[in-house]
């Protein structure tokens, strides 16, 4: 059973924190210039280099802004996951899993990584719901699920209820 009023806040907290890693790393982008990045794209073995590029910046940019307010997010956590696991597959992998080891720059795969399975959590409705989601689209219906959170857990009688727990 979690805590839903806590567990609401530390995902908006995630969604910043990840969106602005997102945001600037699209930004950083736009300011070197997206023909500049399909150049090092190619350089680094990447398919579509330009393609790469544009999609890349502009998923980064968007998608992190997106993140942090909260707004399409089963969208913008789906293309930030594919724009990381492209990455991961053409340009990380090789490199191995530390971004820097023994004060060497290796370009490694753990950024990319961790920002591509936390942009999933968020696309398969990890979000939380202090997201303008909820305020533009009134919220999703109640499930099961959330029902079971606010469930007493089994172990615990029911209040009002004469039921012994089980043994």
């Amino acid at each position: 059973m979690r805590n839903r009023p806590i567990y609401d806040v530390v995902a908006l907290l995630a969604r910043c924190g990840v969106g602005t890693v997102f945001l600037a790393h699209g930004w950083q982008k736009i300011q070197v210039g997206v023909t500049a990045t399909g150049r090092n794209l190619d350089a680094m073995g990447a398919p579509f280099p330009t393609a790469a590029a544009v999609y890349s910046t502009f998923v980064e940019l968007l998608g992190g802004a997106a993140l942090i307010l909260g707004v399409a997010l089963p969208v913008a956590g789906t293309l930030l996951f594919l724009d990381m696991a492209g990455a991961l597959i053409f340009v990380h992998a090789k490199h191995g899993i530390f971004l820097v080891d023994n004060g060497k720059v290796q370009n490694g795969f753990e950024l990319v990584i961790i920002l591509g399975l936390a942009a999933l959590v968020f696309a398969a409705g990890g979000g939380g719901r202090i997201a303008l989601d909820q305020r533009l689209f009134g919220g999703r219906s109640r499930t099961a699920a959330d029902e079971d959170d606010e469930a007493p857990p089994p172990w615990r009688p029911v209040p009002g209820t004469s039921e012994e727990p089980p043994a």
